[in-house]
């Protein structure tokens, strides 16, 4: 059902493939009359024009984007508009929507996350932006139904900003990506590569956009096919598929770690555009009449089966019937997944769910910007209506991913079919998605229309011995589970007739609730500031020399955000940096923070002019030793902070603090073998913080071990392409470490210390 390429292929008039070999000169003049360079054919791609709009340098190769628009949410624009705010912000010189659907609801016995709505609100006023109130949409949907346009670009403080579907390319980042649009500063990076997703056939009935998105990710995510590149949608498939399911399959793109993500457009988005009164907002895409791909990902709608992907990951994926004919087997793998993911700090098991040689499923939950889509919770209301979910253990649960879908809903009577069969609908909240709603029992199986099923995403504590895990279904199916009350099916074995209602939007709640500026800054008024909410400590430059400690080593083939900075109940703290860091790798390496915090009193004591050895006594030994050969050390050219080596971080969310809560802790570096995405990069960049390279291998250090890096500072402004290190013990041992390529601003970035400093000079 899927095939991805060897190499590289053109499209031909935006329906035929050639792929790049040694007949492909001869195959294009058959079918152009002419001859088409891969130079030019690589131009005629959506993605390249779109880039080209928008990037104010010269030169194509080496990107400097302004975005059209930017959306954060509640677990976000607070660091995000308290970091500009210190690097002299005046006014949002491009719209910017606070969205408010993460921490939307307040944590028992205080305000302290309506604190944060407050703090966003008075913000949207100061400075000039849009204000949407928790409840109303999740952030997505609202950039969907409010903010994309034909040929935009939108760059958003959560990872799954996607609106390629409706022809926006849409990235999403780490805060401080933000704070440079806001500073009117550009996205810097090197012309990304353009794979092709070529669409053909039809999907059969019963088969939704989560079931394609998983068997892409599936395909693609291990390989690395798509990592950091553009995915460009094209070919006859997509006029088989509506904007919604279009939509659904979008916002997934995120999980195969690819950049951003861009779909032709055709009459079904102008409709969209149409029935959401902004007309003029679309534009027709289509590649040129050659254009060049540097892969092709081949899928075959029409053979595309009910999927499912089983914890830890939403590239572990089956199809349902293969699940369900190889239980054993596949529940067995799923545990010695779990051996790895969580370190084997539970017991862990999902064969005690099988029942009569059935799979029995404790919680369905479809929701946000994925699964809480019109079309999505249809499809489901379809399939249940007139049956009961039962009255035992299973639960249903669902949340329409904006207050226009959700009045729809019950304007046509599909909210009632949901609720008579006992599902509950509630209002638009990202928190199933994250772990802060619908937590589930204690070893429970929960079915997610959502984005992620990483460990703890359902809301476990590892270290509180709870477990639960979460598996990732399309609507249709898990619907389909819930009218067999729990016993899990797919959608294609059920008799259902789909009605597919038409949609009608109606802003007129946003227009009552949301908070809008029209751009007009007002620096008369007064920002409300939580006690939660703090600055972010000062934070030194990069000193001559550096001295790590290694305080945590992860040998996991690739570290989530999640695992270096957990969700769910550590949302309320994402606007106080020193009381987020107490959580930092706190589901990974308990040990973390305290090992963190005790090298961070040495530099505290180097910045103070006081003797580092008094704080940190074992540093005595270790500076004594580093002495023997580089004399002229001291506290007052050699900076004290710690690292973690970790295999391949940073796959999952674009949140910030996976770096900034290191960083607040005296995080100098990362040492990883690579980087799963982009944005974590950015992060650790944007922080000041070091994003070494050691090549595959037998690691020279162990975790305890102090690393010396002589005259990094240097090395950086002289983009030196490997530098020398050191393991400190009885000698010094070398090693070598690199930096990768970094852009002029990064290196000022990392030499001032942080993006904060970067600004403030």
């Amino acid at each position: 059902m899927i095939k991805l390429y060897d190499g590289g292929a053109y499209l031909v008039n935006g329906a035929e493939l050639v792929e790049d070999n040694d007949r492909t000169k001869e195959a294009l003049m058959e079918k152009t009359g002419r001859a088409v360079s891969r130079e030019e054919a690589a131009k005629n791609t959506i993605a390249y024009g779109i880039l080209k709009e928008h990037n104010v340098s010269t030169n194509m190769e080496k990107l400097q984007i302004k975005f059209d628009k930017l959306t954060s949410h509640d677990i976000t624009f607070v660091g995000i508009i308290q970091t500009a705010r210190a690097s002299g912000l005046q006014k949002f010189p491009v719209p910017y929507v606070l969205t408010n659907c993460h921490n939307s609801l307040c944590a028992v016995g205080g305000t302290i996350n309506e604190d944060d709505h407050m703090f966003g609100l008075t913000c949207a006023k100061k400075y000039g932006g849009v204000y949407v109130p928790p409840h109303q949409a999740v952030i997505h949907q609202f950039a969907r139904e409010m903010l994309a346009t034909g040929g935009g670009m939108i760059l958003g403080s959560d990872s799954h900003t996607r609106y390629g579907a409706l022809g926006t390319m849409a990235v999403g980042e780490g805060g401080p990506e933000l704070v440079k649009q806001l500073l009117s500063k550009t996205y810097d990076i090197n012309m990304p590569e353009v794979v092709g997703i070529y669409l053909t056939g039809k999907p059969e009935k019963g088969v939704g956009p989560q079931d394609v998105a998983l068997a892409i990710i599936g395909a693609v995510f291990g390989n690395g096919y798509v990592n950091n590149k553009v995915m460009e949608f094209v070919g006859p498939g997509i006029a088989n598929l509506s904007a919604d399911f279009r939509i659904g399959i979008d916002v997934m793109t995120t999980e195969t770690t690819c950049l951003s993500s861009i779909w032709q457009t055709d009459g079904e988005i102008r409709d969209f555009y149409e029935i959401h009164k902004r007309p003029e907002d679309y534009r027709e895409l289509t590649p040129g009449e050659v254009a060049y791909y540097d892969g092709i990902v081949y899928v075959d709608l029409s053979k595309i089966k009910p999927m499912i992907a089983m914890p830890f990951h939403p590239s572990n994926t089956y199809t349902i019937d293969e699940l369900n004919a190889n239980l054993e087997d596949i529940l067995l793998d799923v545990e010695k997944r779990a051996l790895v993911s969580l370190d084997g700090a539970v017991e862990y098991t999902l064969r005690d769910k099988v029942r009569d040689g059935r799979l029995y499923v404790d919680q369905g939950i479809i929701a946000g910007c994925a699964g809480g889509g019109f079309e999505n919770i249809c499809a489901a209301a379809d399939i249940l209506r007139g049956a009961s979910i039962g009255a035992d253990e299973f639960t249903l649960s669902i949340y329409p991913a904006s207050t226009p879908i959700y009045m729809e809903l019950a304007k046509n009577g599909r909210l009632a079919d949901l609720m008579a069969t006992g599902a509950i609908v509630k209002t638009a909240f990202c928190g199933p998605c994250f772990g802060a709603g619908d937590t589930p029992a204690n070893n429970a199986f929960s079915i997610r229309h959502s984005t992620r099923n990483f460990p703890n995403r359902e809301g476990s504590k590892l270290q509180s011995g709870q477990i639960s895990s979460v598996a990732l279904m399309d609507a249709r199916s898990i619907a389909a589970t819930a009218a067999n009350k729990g016993y899990l099916t797919a959608a294609t074995d059920v008799d259902v007739n789909f009605t597919n209602p038409k949609y009608f939007f109606d802003s007129t709640i946003y227009a009552n609730r949301v908070f809008d500026s029209k751009g007009k800054a007002d620096p008369s008024v007064e920002i409300k500031f939580g006690p939660n909410i703090k600055d972010w400590p000062a934070m030194p430059a990069l000193t001559p020399n550096l001295m790590l400690k290694v305080v945590s080593e992860i040998h996991d083939p690739v570290t989530t955000t999640d695992e270096l900075i957990p969700s769910g109940e550590t949302s309320s703290y994402r606007s106080n940096p020193l009381g987020l860091a107490e959580f930092t790798l706190s589901r990974k390496d308990p040990a973390y923070v305290g090992r963190a915090k005790e090298v961070q009193k040495a530099e505290k004591a180097r910045e103070a002019g006081e003797c580092m050895g008094e704080a940190l006594p074992e540093l005595r030994e270790v500076m004594h030793r580093v002495k023997e050969i580089y004399p002229e050390v001291c506290g007052k050219n050699t900076g004290v902070g710690s690292t973690i080596f970790a295999v391949k971080p940073g796959d999952g969310s674009a949140r910030e603090q996976a770096a900034s809560c290191q960083k607040v802790l005296g995080g100098w570096a990362n040492i990883a073998h690579s980087y799963a995405t982009k944005r974590y990069r950015s992060n650790l960049i944007n922080w000041g913080m070091l994003p070494f390279l050691i090549e595959e291998g037998e690691l020279p250090f162990k975790n305890g071990d102090y690393i010396f890096i002589p005259d990094i500072r240097r090395a950086v402004e002289t983009k030196a392409s490997e530098i020398k290190a050191f393991v400190v013990s009885d000698t010094l041992r070398e090693f070598t470490l690199k930096l990768g390529e970094l852009t002029e601003d990064e290196r000022t970035i990392i030499l001032d210390g942080c993006l904060i400093n970067y600004y403030r000079h």
